[in-house]
Formats: structure tokens, sequence, C-alpha cells
């Protein structure tokens, strides 16, 4: 991915250490060297230091994934064939990354569990209810009354969330592609 600034590259870095390996385990000496900026270039952009280049990295890891949900969501009118491409699509994109590049903002989550108020918290918030609303607007556009919508939508990325880590681990793509199939399956018990 080409960025056209110091600034952007920082982001970018900072998501994919993140992404990769949690918040606790990236550092800013890290983040500069990915990034190939300088450490007071990183503090220039960010001098709240780690904690704000980490909700910049997890707002940029929440719209890249919202961009990855809205091209398999629109890729058919079907809106049990779309869940099910989402799924598939999650599972290819994890094994082309060797099982490194699950959910962007899983790491940093669990790893700031208990800090209510952070900013880290209520960035990783934030993006968990992107990513519903962007499934309840399929859901919605395809006719769904709103609460069973929003339910199902929330239902839809807590499973795909917990499939994503359980192939991370197992390194294999089966629980992604069986949560698929059964999310695929419940979504058409309600059209």
């Amino acid at each position: 991915m080409q960025t056209s600034s110091t600034r952007d590259r920082i982001v970018v870095a900072a998501s994919r250490l993140i992404q990769r390996q949690g918040y606790v385990g990236t550092g800013i000496k890290q983040i500069a060297k990915e990034a190939d900026a300088t450490l007071g270039s990183v503090y220039h952009f960010f001098p709240g230091g780690k904690e704000s280049v980490a909700v910049a990295a997890i707002t940029h890891g929440r719209d890249e994934f919202a961009d990855l949900l809205r091209t398999a969501l629109d890729g058919t009118d079907d809106p049990a064939g779309a869940i099910d491409a989402c799924a598939r699509l999650l599972a290819r994109e994890l094994r082309t990354s060797g099982w490194t590049d699950g959910c962007p903002i899983t790491a940093a989550a669990l790893e700031t569990l208990g800090t209510d108020d952070s900013p880290i918290q209520q960035a990783c918030a934030d993006a968990l209810r992107t990513w519903q609303n962007l499934v309840a607007d399929k859901l919605l556009g395809c006719g769904f009354p709103s609460p069973e919508a929003r339910d199902l939508a929330a239902t839809v990325i807590n499973t795909l969330e917990g499939a994503e880590v359980t192939a991370q681990v197992t390194r294999t793509e089966d629980p992604l592609l069986l949560a698929g199939r059964h999310l695929s399956r419940l979504v058409a018990s309600y059209a």
C-alpha cells in the first residue's frame, strides 16, 4: 500500500504492528522504524505518544476492515449470501497473510480491558459498532425489520470475530467457513 505522508506511514505501520503483536508488544521505536520515520516525527504527529498513535492505528484498521466488509456485502443482493461471502473473504485474507493479519482491533481491545474510559477502548468499541452498522444497513436494505437487522448484525460480527481468532490460532480457514455457512442459514431463516 502506497502512503503519501510520514503521518500515514506511521499510522499504517502502527496498525500492522498492533494487529500482529498487540498494543503492549508494540513500541514507539519499532513503529518509527517500520514507518521509515524518525522518532521525532512520531511525536510530532502524535504528541500523546503511543496511546494516540494506537487510536489512529485502530481507526485505520476499522476503516480498512469496513472496506473489506463493504466489498463482500455489496457483492450480492442476497443477504445470506453476502454474510457467507464476508466469512469467505476473511478466511482468504487471513490465509494469504500467513495467519498473522486477523482482526485489526482484537489484540488492542483484549489488552486494554478494564480501562473503560481509555481512548483505545473507545476506538475499539467504535470499530465494532461501525462494522455492526454496515451489516445492519445491508440487512435493512434487504427489507429486514430494524430490531432483527440490528440483532443479526451484532450476531454476525460477534461470530466472525470469534471465528477469526479461532482460525488464526488453529491456522485453518475452517472456523470462518463454518461460521459463514451457519450465519448464512440464520440470516436466511429471517428472510
